[in-house]
């Protein structure tokens, strides 16, 4: 994201002032202000440091309004960062030396860094305390973000852990998806608690909580078919699985890869049901890193997990520190 911030902040540096009409052609000398100073000089200069001028804040801005959003940053996300910028900035005196440039992305790693960092327990933390058991996990989103693999993932991942899990095969209007559990159940070594295909969802995820207390399980994973968020049967389909599981978290499992696309998902599936926090899958490969942070700020809740790959190995606890330092690394853009 920051690698297209610079680029358009640089690029609108180096454009000339188009000219006025009838104006004759070849060098004009840049016009000066009352001071001597010319006009495309972002700073007024004064014995303590230099001022950014009001109108060189307002180009900054415009700018960088156009790169957020190229890099699918959500306009409210925008709007915000903005608005932290102009307060940062507005009036303020740079210290000689410093850099306009290092200056705008300090601001903006501030404002990323408390959108995305929400303090709170781990979540091996979370089950360990929780009574009584089991903790159950309601997993949500749309068909195709990696919703079953990741809940695979989770799982061994709670196994690590050294915590105990139980799989509820929740998708039934999926043969295949049952079956995609089974096989990942057999290859972690986890009980996968299924039904026919056709049965009640609710069904299949009050059996699992009940096998798991029976037998002292610390965690029920709770699938449930991959549903548009526009779906009104499954999206009351979902809310009775809600109200018989009585999930301690719930889930949304979307694709980072998706852009604006998962923010609004993100956001009806809240709004319908109750999300508590996020799990995005493929946010290693998404260079953007805008619809991550978008998301985050718009339904106010943490990023839990992300997938790295395809292995059962690959799901990492989200570290905000990470996802900034890909946000604001250096480099290039096309």
């Amino acid at each position: 994201m920051w690698a297209a911030i610079k680029s358009r902040l640089r690029r609108s540096e180096a454009e000339p002032a188009p000219p006025s009409p009838g104006s004759s052609p070849g060098p004009v000398p840049a016009p000066t202000d009352s001071a001597g100073s010319s006009p495309a000089e972002p700073f007024t200069d004064s014995l303590l440091g230099r001022r950014i001028r009001d109108a060189s804040l307002e180009e900054i801005t415009d700018q960088l309004e156009i790169a957020l959003l190229q890099s699918d940053v959500a306009l409210p996300v925008a709007e915000r960062l903005i608005a932290d910028l102009r307060r940062s900035l507005a009036g303020k005196k740079l210290r000689w030396g410093a850099d306009l440039e290092s200056a705008v992305r300090s601001s903006l790693e501030r404002s990323v860094r408390a959108i995305l960092s929400k303090p709170g327990p781990s979540l091996a933390d979370r089950i360990r305390a929780h009574q009584p058991k089991p903790f159950v996990i309601l997993f949500l989103g749309v068909n195709g973000t990696g919703k079953t693999t990741t809940i695979a993932k989770l799982s061994g991942w709670l196994r690590r852990e050294g915590l105990s899990c139980v799989i509820a095969a929740g998708d039934t209007f999926r043969a295949g998806a049952i079956e995609q559990l089974l096989v990942h159940g057999e290859r972690l070594g986890i009980r996968v608690v299924r039904q026919q295909e056709g049965s009640d969802p609710a069904a299949v995820a009050y059996d699992a909580i009940e096998h798991a207390r029976a037998k002292a399980v610390d965690v029920v994973l709770v699938d449930t078919a991959g549903r548009q968020h526009t779906n009104e049967n499954l999206i009351a389909e979902a809310q009775k699985i809600r109200r018989v599981a009585h999930p301690a978290l719930t889930l949304f499992v979307g694709d980072a890869l998706s852009g604006n696309d998962v923010v609004e998902q993100a956001r009806l599936f809240h709004e319908a049901l109750g999300i508590d926090g996020l799990i995005l899958t493929k946010l290693d490969a998404d260079v953007k890193g805008g619809a991550a942070l978008s998301t985050v700020f718009t339904v106010d809740k943490p990023i839990l997990f992300f997938g790295t790959g395809q292995g059962y190995d690959d799901l990492r606890p989200f570290d905000p520190e990470w996802m900034i330092q890909r946000l604001f690394r250096e480099g290039e853009v096309a």
